[in-house]
């Protein structure tokens, strides 16, 4: 069985880029294979959120810094982006990091502070139609063909998009969902990795070892096998690497994601975890 792969997600929440950038290089320099943003517009449904920077303009600086780990999303709501616009990006930012770009998605988050607030559609079963439809059409234009669409939200005449991405036949579509809806797993086996989520009475939750066995026999069950395919877990930051890992590797978790959370003193714990290494 291959070893568990090991990363970092961090919200992007500050007024300074070079500090992101920073932490991408010591998140590879530590020894770990994925450095991964969060990706919003405001992230309060009062309007009134914390200053947010964008992911992509970061990771395109860690892109030209680093040389070995993966770096991505977790997640990007592409309800609220042009696809064929993400499609542009992130073939540009693959071929900045020589192949080395995951893209996380999802329906995103919050639903108004997000979506509403900028008169985009903020209801669920929309965005997830959104979802569905934009990556499609992300992955025709990644091929380099001759590529036309029509759909109930998108039309696109006959477009070849160019240059393509390095990674082919498309840059990895890992997909996040909440437990136990059942579309957001129907959605991921399509696609090239799952990232379940939970919640609990105190808010976000890890999936438990169990879970992951359920998930992937499911997505194996629809897909075949799960061979090439990655099973993520979105993990609280530790401040040693975490004895529970080993549970969900037997359980088919491919990657483990320590992701930091924006409360007190989250930039020094996750600067600490991030020294401490893999």
């Amino acid at each position: 069985m291959p070893k568990i792969l090991r990363g970092i997600a961090v919200p992007p929440f500050s007024d300074n880029p070079e500090d992101f950038a920073d932490l991408g290089v010591e998140v590879e320099q530590a020894g770990f294979d994925g450095y991964f943003l969060w990706d919003h517009m405001v992230f309060s449904n009062s309007g009134d959120g914390p200053p947010i920077l964008d992911p992509w303009l970061i990771l395109a600086v860690v892109a030209t810094r680093t040389s070995k780990i993966k770096i991505g999303t977790m997640v990007t709501p592409v309800p609220r982006r042009r696809p064929w616009q993400l499609a542009k990006e992130t073939a540009t930012l693959d071929r900045f990091s020589a192949g080395r770009v995951i893209l996380g998605v999802g329906i995103g988050s919050p639903s108004y502070g997000d979506f509403g607030l900028f008169g985009d559609p903020s209801g669920e079963r929309e965005r997830a139609d959104l979802l569905d439809e934009g990556l499609d059409i992300m992955a025709g234009l990644w091929s380099g063909e001759r590529f036309g669409y029509q759909g109930e939200k998108y039309k696109i005449d006959p477009v070849r998009f160019a240059p393509t991405p390095v990674q082919q036949p498309r840059i990895p579509v890992w997909v996040a969902g909440i437990l136990p809806n059942r579309r957001p797993i129907e959605r991921a086996a399509r696609w090239d990795g799952f990232v379940p989520i939970r919640y609990d009475s105190t808010g976000l939750a890890r999936p438990s070892a169990a879970d992951f066995t359920e998930v992937g026999a499911r997505i194996a069950d629809q897909r075949g096998n799960l061979a090439g395919y990655d099973l993520a877990v979105w993990a609280e930051v530790a401040k040693q690497p975490a004895e529970e890992i080993g549970a969900y590797e037997q359980a088919g978790a491919t990657w483990w994601i320590e992701t930091a959370r924006p409360e007190p003193d989250w930039w020094p714990g996750i600067k600490n975890r991030v020294a401490a290494g893999v």
